[in-house]
Parts: structure tokens; C-alpha cells; sequence
């Protein structure tokens, strides 16, 4: 296995900024020991708990262990950081790239650490649907539907309620009253509805037009207990919808082997990582160079723990096939990548009422949906009120989420017209890359 070069080692980096921190952790002195083998690289790296950092007082003596399998690439590191790669694990590969790493035997972490991964690996699968004891999973599963079905029945009893009493006053019991109502469906096993009715609970007095917020959110719990009642008679496609969004989930298997699949070369137009304190979720949106087809790809971390690497960064093509998660609306998917990364050219994009109307196709299919991806031409960033927007050639545009901070795209753009790519809900705009000329920028 021979070393990489720099640059393999930088297109790692999930951000500028890793990849400027790490060629300072790229200096022998960081490493009192390093080791390479055929299966993997590895080092202990003074970090800032180290050294002077343990002299005033902060900190921990203890080095990073930090370790890469070139093979996936995968890596392993001590220290608390979130970004796959760290810095240290990139710091490595730059001194590996170097020449500035030795081979030698490896130590009873790194093999361990190894080991597992080739047993992982090595371990026969079960085929698509597949299960332990098939009998034992179907009475889960008529249990769990049965918790469902008195969920939902329950819930439309209390949203029949609501109509009749009206929503005048209601701002005094809101909360409580829909907090217990997401507690309850935990219980019946509907995970996807206990998040919409946290949705509707988190509207109650937030600003003026709160009430027409809350009466969205209640109606959209509404369609999806009055689609629940009819499932049988839905087609298909829209009936997988409402059963995920109910909290139904797809077996990996199953998509992968029964899911509509689409290859092309797929344009990385951005990410969006949300943490809290459970649970970290990346979205990734993709579209198709050839079929323009757009898909997602979320993955999920506890906290503390990595995300998976990403298959390219943005602005670049992968090549690969998705195999489609079932729905009336496909978006998301598993890739399997088939080539490696390369380089794209700068998207083509939409206006912003051309935007716009993608997104209005996109509810009209599935009423829930929450995000839409696209890109928008020749924009630059404008005052919009107490916030932002994205303003095209012909003076339309999108407002930017409130809050979000313009400074990085006002930079980019110094007053000249942009290609943003970006993700809407009923929010606003939330941009993920932009293009200066032909180069993206990860915003």
C-alpha cells in the first residue's frame, strides 16, 4: 500500500478550514510515534491538552490515538472533534504522504481497531427482507400497526375537538396540550407524527402570525390521520409516503435491492448538517448531470460520534447509481458510487419563480414534504426587511432564513451576480454552495 499524495489527502477534508488545520498538525514533532502497515496508518499526536496546555493547567497528558484505513478510507481518532476526517487523522496522511512515516508492526489498538473492520466486513449479510424469525417479526409488526391505528384514532378525535371549540384561547393550553399529544404518539409507535405535533407545539406564540402557523401545521397533521384512515385505498406510491411519514421505516436491504435505481453522474450541490443533543443528521442533496433527477442522502450519527465521509465534496460529480427509497415523491436514496470523485462544472439554475414553481410541484405530489433543493441563476444577496433574500436579473427573489448570516455570500459576491445552491421550506432559503466563476464555495 503506498502513500497518497497531498492533494488525495486535502480532497478529504470535509471543509477549508480542516484542511488548513491540518497541515499545521503535519509536522513530525506533533507525532512522537507514528507506523504504517499494510492495512492501516496510525500515530499518537500531541494535542492542545498537551505539552504547555497541561502546564497552565488545562487539558490532558494523554496523546491522541488517531489511526486511518486507506482501504475505505475509515478513520479512528480520540479526540472530541465531529468532523470526518479530524484534523489529526488528516495531519497523518499529510506525513504519511510525505515520506515522514515508517512501516512497522502495528500496535494492539490500531490491530484491534483493524481486525474488527475486516470481520465486519467478512460477515454474510441476510438477503433483502430477511429476518431472524419471520413469525416473531410479523406479530411486531400487527402490534405495532394496532398501537398506530389508536394513536391516529385518538388524534383525530382531539384535531375534531379543536374544530369545534375553535382556536380562540387556545394559546393557553397549546403547549401542554400538544406535548402530551407527541407523547402519546411515541407510545403508539408513530415517531414521524410525534415530530409533526413538536412542529405545531413550537408555533404557539411565536410572533404575530402564530395562529395561521399553527392551523398549517394542525391541517397537515389532519391529512396525514384522514390518509392513515384510507391507506387501502391509496395508490401505491402515496401510500409508502404516509406510512414513512408516519415513522415506518424501509429496510437498507430492501432499497437496495428492490428500489428504483438510477445511475449518473451526480453534481454534490451541498449539505446541511443539523446537531443537537442526541442525534446529528446530514443531508446531502445530489443531482444528475444527465437525468437532472434530484436525490438525498441523510445520515445519522449519536452525539459524539462521526458522521460518515462524504462521497465528494460540494461542487463536484460522483459517479454512481441511487437506488430510490419508495414514495410518490422519490428523493431519498442510497448511492453506490462507482467511480471516483472529479470535478464539475458550474450548475445551471433556475429564476426565482421558476424555483418557486419546482417547489409548488413538489407539495402538490407529497403535501408533507418539508425541504427542496435547487439552484438559482445569476442572484445576488439584497436587504430584504430585518433579514435577507436572494434577489434575481428580473427583481424577484427568495428570503434567506431569519438569522442566517449573509457575510460569507456578500464576500463572494462583492455586488456581482451568483449560482447558489440551496434548500427551501416554508422558512425561507437556506444557501449551501455557491460558484465564484467555475470554483464552489462551501458556505
Amino acid at each position: 500500500m503506498g502513500p497518497w499524495d497531498v492533494d488525495q489527502v486535502l480532497g478529504l477534508a470535509p471543509d477549508p478550514a480542516s484542511a488548513k488545520a491540518a497541515q499545521a498538525q503535519a509536522r513530525p514533532a506533533k507525532w512522537p510515534e507514528t507506523g504504517s502497515s499494510e492495512r492501516a496508518v496510525w500515530g499518537l499526536c500531541l494535542g492542545g491538552g498537551t505539552t504547555e496546555a497541561v502546564g497552565r493547567g488545562r487539558g490532558s497528558a494523554q496523546p491522541y490515538r488517531t489511526a486511518v484505513d486507506p482501504s475505505g478510507p475509515a478513520y479512528k481518532c480520540s479526540c472530541p472533534s465531529r468532523k470526518v476526517p479530524c484534523k489529526h487523522a488528516l495531519g497523518l496522511m499529510l506525513l504519511w504522504a510525505a515520506g515522514e512515516v515508517r512501516s512497522g508492526d502495528e500496535p494492539e489498538w490500531v490491530k484491534s481497531w483493524v481486525d474488527q473492520r475486516v470481520a465486519r466486513a467478512e460477515r454474510p449479510e441476510r438477503k433483502p427482507g430477511e429476518v431472524a424469525d419471520p413469525l416473531a417479526a410479523q406479530q411486531r409488526a400487527s402490534r405495532r400497526a394496532d398501537r398506530v391505528s389508536a394513536g391516529m384514532a385518538e388524534l383525530a378525535s382531539w384535531l375534531d375537538d379543536q374544530v369545534r371549540q375553535g382556536l380562540g384561547g387556545f394559546d393557553q393550553r397549546a403547549y401542554s396540550e400538544l406535548s402530551r399529544l407527541a407523547a402519546r404518539m411515541v407510545d403508539a409507535q408513530a415517531p414521524g407524527v410525534a415530530g409533526a405535533v413538536r412542529r405545531a407545539a413550537g408555533v404557539v406564540g411565536r410572533g404575530h402570525g402564530w395562529p395561521g402557523e399553527l392551523l398549517e401545521e394542525l391541517s397537515l397533521i389532519h391529512l396525514i390521520v384522514s390518509a392513515h384512515a384510507r391507506l387501502a385505498d391509496l395508490p401505491p406510491s402515496l401510500a409508502d409516503t404516509v406510512q414513512s411519514r408516519i415513522g415506518w421505516t424501509v429496510e437498507t436491504a430492501r432499497v437496495q435491492a428492490e428500489g428504483e435505481k438510477v445511475a449518473d453522474d451526480w453534481l454534490v450541490l451541498g449539505r446541511v448538517i443539523e446537531p443537537d443533543d442526541r442525534l446529528t443528521v446530514r443531508r446531502v442533496w445530489l443531482r444528475g448531470a444527465t437525468t437532472g433527477r434530484l436525490g438525498l442522502i441523510l445520515n445519522f450519527a449519536a452525539a459524539g460520534r462521526p458522521l460518515d465521509p462524504l462521497p465528494a465534496r460540494p461542487g463536484e460529480y460522483v459517479p454512481g447509481a441511487l437506488s430510490y427509497y419508495p414514495g410518490a415523491l422519490p428523493m431519498r436514496a442510497l448511492l453506490t458510487q462507482t467511480a471516483p470523485r472529479r470535478p464539475a462544472p458550474r450548475p445551471a439554475g433556475f429564476t426565482a419563480r421558476q424555483a418557486l414553481a419546482s417547489y409548488v410541484e413538489s407539495v402538490a405530489a407529497d403535501p408533507w414534504n418539508e425541504r427542496w433543493p435547487f439552484v438559482l441563476q445569476d442572484v445576488r444577496p439584497a436587504r430584504y426587511g430585518d433579514g435577507w433574500a436572494l434577489v434575481d436579473e428580473s427583481g424577484d427573489g427568495l428570503e434567506l432564513l431569519p438569522g442566517l448570516d449573509p457575510l460569507k455570500l456578500l464576500a463572494v459576491s462583492a455586488g456581482e451576480p451568483l449560482t447558489v445552491a440551496g434548500e427551501w421550506n416554508r422558512a425561507g432559503f437556506r444557501p449551501m454552495t455557491c460558484w465564484h466563476v467555475d470554483r464552489p464555495v462551501i458556505l
